[in-house]
């Protein structure tokens, strides 16, 4: 069946059968410095602080990730790179350590997702990576020595012709993405059909023949040239497709989303009706809406549950039709404790993320002197023009005692935040709530405009997923928000 999954793609790939696509497409977050990894709901219309700052933690060499980047020759051969490939990672890895940090951090996470996509390809399948100049260069030659120089097909240029520019910036403004092509195997009878373009208006051209091994124009028993009418021409490797614009039907509200057309290219050039097409970082859902006009299987992964839960569901049920259960499934979301506890044993990093999105709050790496901010809420209040924030603190295992919600009080009181919230995995009965309420009703309360909000607020999993949500004050559309639909009982 279709498939949605929520999570990290490195993770669930590892779950898929290999040799199992037709047709992959990537539109990866870019090495910039904005988010592209999941779109975040802010109901007073305002930017919240945090994003660029933390897609920028993204790409930190972290201990993490320098522990990926050593691993990443072993496996490298284990996917069966030549060792000179390898050999020269090693090199180039060094290169870049010193010069360009969060460049390898960003080409070291690439590469780890790269390496499955080819296993997971049939041997007549075929890979559509979307990239821009940033780093489309590196990405090149990792593509080159993972999927081989031979399987590179073309690099297109998307042309969008139709975006705005900044004419401030000193150099010529940017109006191309580029996408490499590669295949699985040039050698095998791998699938292709040209893409044909409809004219305007009718083109005259000399008719051209083979003769003797050379192409000539050719001729008519008179020796008169020879022409035809041409209603369409074969597209090349310039797409002129336009971005979409704000006022576009198709828009979602998401940051880097593509137009369904561009999407629907690539799917007839690289597939066929019936086949599966693989996108492992979804995000609102366009190449699944083209897959699906095309009559073609589906499957997506995004590691955003705004992007799993609210768009890419929005666009499948309310523009497409579709139905979860009947014509398409959403896997790694949890629906009960059970499916909580479940992925905090397998991923308690993931946990702490589905946990904060949940609650619509925004994941951040940012650390206090005073212990970690898992995340934060953000809420505005009257005549105040910056956003304010509850930070969020989540605990998924069963031994939480009354120091943690103090060190949260610690955080809060040495923070700009003006709330605190703590996640746990379930109730912890009655005499040890009971404890942990008088500890958070010690920091007091917020009073706005006569309405009072508990500066520290907890909330169970099994709350959350029952629709309970932090008491925050907010300014919804110029109104000011009093009190919450969802109270906490």
């Amino acid at each position: 069946m279709n498939t949605l999954y929520y999570g990290d793609c490195l993770s669930v790939m590892q779950n898929m059968k290999m040799g199992s696509v037709d047709l992959v497409y990537l539109d990866p977050p870019f090495n910039s410095n904005r988010d592209y990894n999941a779109i975040y709901t802010d109901e007073t219309g305002r930017p919240l602080p945090d994003q660029i700052e933390a897609f920028n933690d993204l790409w930190e060499l972290s201990e993490e990730r320098q522990r990926a980047i050593r691993m990443m020759p072993v496996l490298m051969r284990d996917y069966g790179v030549d060792d000179d490939i390898v050999e020269f990672w090693k090199i180039w890895m060094n290169a870049l350590r010193n010069t360009q940090p969060r460049l390898l951090a960003y080409l070291s996470y690439m590469t780890e997702r790269l390496l499955p996509l080819r296993s997971l390809l049939k041997p007549t399948g075929s890979i559509y990576l979307h990239c821009d100049p940033t780093a489309s260069h590196y990405i090149k030659v990792m593509m080159d020595g993972i999927f081989g120089h031979a399987n590179f097909r073309n690099e297109i240029y998307w042309y969008y012709y139709n975006k705005m520019h900044d004419s401030r910036k000193r150099l010529f403004p940017k109006a191309t993405d580029s996408i490499l092509f590669y295949v699985k195997d040039h050698k095998a009878d791998f699938t292709f059909n040209q893409i044909k373009e409809y004219r305007d208006e009718p083109v005259r051209q000399l008719m051209r023949v083979k003769k003797d091994g050379k192409i000539v124009n050719a001729r008519d028993a008179d020796g008169r040239l020879m022409y035809q009418v041409k209603t369409d021409k074969t597209v090349d490797n310039v797409w002129r497709i336009p971005a979409l614009v704000p006022a576009s039907s198709e828009r979602l509200g998401y940051p880097t989303q593509k137009p369904v057309k561009l999407l629907e290219r690539i799917i007839e050039a690289s597939s066929n009706p019936g086949d599966v097409v693989f996108d492992p970082f979804c995000g609102c859902a366009t190449t699944i809406e083209a897959a699906h006009k095309l009559g073609r299987e589906w499957i997506g992964i995004d590691i955003a549950i705004h992007a799993i839960k609210r768009v890419a569901k929005v666009r499948l049920e309310d523009r497409l039709g579709l139905k979860e259960g009947v014509d398409f499934k959403v896997e790694g979301v949890p629906h009960s404790l059970e499916g909580a506890q479940d992925l905090w044993e397998r991923d308690k990093h993931h946990f702490q993320k589905w946990a904060i999105e949940q609650i619509d709050g925004f994941v951040t790496s940012r650390k206090t002197a005073d212990g970690g901010i898992d995340g934060r809420l953000y809420f505005s209040l009257p005549d105040v023009k910056d956003l304010q924030s509850m930070v969020l603190e989540v605990k998924g295992g069963k031994n939480v005692n009354v120091n943690v919600v103090r060190d949260l009080r610690g955080v809060l009181e040495r923070d700009q935040a003006l709330m605190a919230g703590l996640i746990v995995m379930e109730d912890l009965g009655e005499r040890k709530t009971r404890n942990f309420r008088q500890e958070m009703g010690e920091a007091g309360d917020l009073n706005v405009n006569g309405v009072q909000y508990p500066r520290m607020q907890m909330l169970t999993v099994p709350e959350i997923l029952a629709g309970k949500r932090f008491l925050t004050p907010s300014v919804a559309r110029g109104k000011v928000v009093t009190q919450p639909m969802l109270p906490l009982g």
